[in-house]
């Protein structure tokens, strides 16, 4: 419910306002208490001032294991805890195997405590140390360089490169963890916003752009595991110079478009950012074009080779389009603001 109150003057010069009653027994607030508040464009957080204490989870892991057990490590990492307690009557040896594989995958965790019926989990990171814009910035670099090595290998028929590529895929998917863990922090309380140096609004964004990164890094595994089938199934047949050139040239203007929709995205001046997005809006268009114009080249191949590199010329086309996303979310944060 919405309550309200009167600003009063006390002292002739200071502004005062009482707080809910309610709200204050909840949070453990009382006279001689502490409290924080956050400036945010317009408004003014109010937070009770707490000890900084690691938060600490307990996950019943009863019967999971495989993926559904991975996915419970890396939802409690997301939501943001700094010590994750898993426990269940006996901790079988394949559970253990897919924790221990569930924490390397993860950045700054490491197991502190294993016994029997427990395994302890704790994050060695800083959270205030942490910096979305790097964690994105780095995405941006290594997604874009698996998008062109990926066609590379294709081109230069060259299968340890299409391997290298399907392995920094799990760089991309630990990163993106990061931020997600990063934006999630920024949600429950105002203060790791205000470690940051940035807006709720613009970790929504970086957050946003993360993900259409996370898509293209698999996109650019997908190429290379294709790649290393197309290998498989061709022999000796080679694919035609003209198609390679074109994928090639496809992949070129779609990594264009996801570097000039983060320039977007990163861009200080609102003109610049409005710019270099919408352009990038505009190759998305040509890019699709282009992706039709190779299918018809495809027509005359043999039907088990054209598929593979019909797939391969719709992930190429699909990272442009992810690529386009980041670009509308970049025109949303340089629009003015209500």
């Amino acid at each position: 419910m919405v309550e309200t109150r009167k600003v009063q003057v006390t002292g002739g010069s200071t502004y005062t306002v009482s707080i809910p009653k309610d709200w204050a027994t909840e949070n453990d607030v009382s006279a001689g208490s502490t409290v924080e508040f956050y400036p945010e464009g317009d408004s003014l957080f109010l937070t009770p001032k707490t000890e900084e204490e690691r938060t600490e989870g307990t996950l019943d892991i009863g019967d999971l294991g495989g993926e559904e057990l991975t996915r419970a490590v890396m939802t409690m990492y997301v939501s943001g805890f700094d010590i994750i307690a898993l426990e269940t009557g006996r901790i079988s040896n394949d559970q253990r195997r897919t924790i221990r594989d569930s924490v390397q995958s993860l950045v700054g965790l490491e197991v502190l405590e294993e016994t029997r019926d427990r395994v302890v989990i704790r994050d060695l990171l800083d959270s205030s140390e942490l910096s979305i814009h790097n964690a994105v910035t780095r995405m941006r670099l290594i997604a874009l360089s698996m998008l062109e090595d990926a066609v590379a290998a294709l081109a230069e028929d060259d299968d340890d490169m299409a391997k290298d590529v399907i392995q920094r895929d799990d760089d991309v998917d630990r990163l993106y963890m990061v931020v997600s863990r990063i934006f999630r922090a920024t949600l429950r309380t105002p203060k790791a916003a205000e470690e940051l140096g940035l807006a709720r609004e613009v970790c929504f964004d970086y957050h946003s752009s993360a993900r259409q990164l996370e898509r293209i890094g698999d996109h650019a595994t997908k190429i290379a595991h294709l790649t290393l089938e197309l290998d498989e199934r061709s022999g000796d047949d080679d694919v035609p110079d003209e198609v390679l050139d074109a994928i090639q040239e496809l992949e070129v203007e779609a990594r264009d478009v996801v570097d000039r929709s983060m320039d977007a995205l990163f861009a200080e001046e609102n003109t610049e950012a409005t710019r270099n997005a919408n352009d990038a809006r505009a190759t998305v268009r040509s890019v699709d074009q282009e992706a039709r114009s190779i299918d018809e080249l495809l027509r005359g191949l043999d039907p088990a080779r054209a598929q593979l590199l019909g797939l391969i010329v719709d992930s190429v086309s699909r990272s442009a389009d992810y690529g386009g996303n980041i670009a509308e979310t970049a025109l949303q944060k340089a629009a003015p603001t209500p």
